[in-house]
C-alpha cells in the first residue's frame, strides 16, 4: 500500500488531507511539526510529502532540504499561505514537487498527489 506523509501544525488540515486521501486508498501517516516528520521519513520512507511551508521549530524549507539530501527521489509537495513567494521559489530550488496555496482546492490537491504517487517509478 503507497504511503503518504502528511505535515502541518494545523490539526484540522491533518485531519482533512488524511481522511481524502485513505478514502483513495493510501496509508496516511501525520505529523506535527517538522522534527516529527524526519523522524517519520526515517522510520519508513513515504511514497509521497504533503509539507506545511510554515511551522514552529524546523519549517518546511529545511525539513524539505533534509529529506531531499536523505532520499532525493520522495516526491514533496509544499503547502503555503497566499503570498510567500519568495519561500515558494527556495521550496522549488531546493527539490520540491510544486506548491500547493492554501487555502487549496481539495481536489486539486488530491488528483496532484494521485497523479505523482501512481505514476512513480
Amino acid at each position: 500500500m503507497k504511503n503518504l506523509l502528511i505535515v502541518d501544525d494545523q490539526p484540522g488540515i491533518r485531519l482533512l488531507l488524511s481522511e481524502v486521501f485513505r478514502k483513495e486508498g493510501l496509508e496516511t501517516r501525520l505529523a506535527s511539526n517538522g522534527a516529527e516528520a524526519l523522524r517519520s521519513v526515517r522510520e519508513r520512507k513515504p511514497d509521497c510529502v504533503l509539507l506545511d511551508m510554515k511551522m514552529p521549530g524546523i519549517d518546511g524549507v529545511e525539513v524539505l532540504k533534509r529529506i531531499k539530501k536523505e532520499s532525493p527521489y520522495i516526491p514533496v509537495f509544499m503547502m503555503t499561505a497566499y503570498g510567500e513567494i519568495e519561500l515558494t521559489e527556495q521550496a522549488l530550488n531546493n527539490g520540491a514537487e510544486k506548491y500547493i496555496t492554501k487555502p487549496f482546492n481539495i481536489y486539486e490537491v488530491r488528483d496532484a498527489v494521485m497523479d505523482v504517487i501512481l505514476n512513480k517509478k
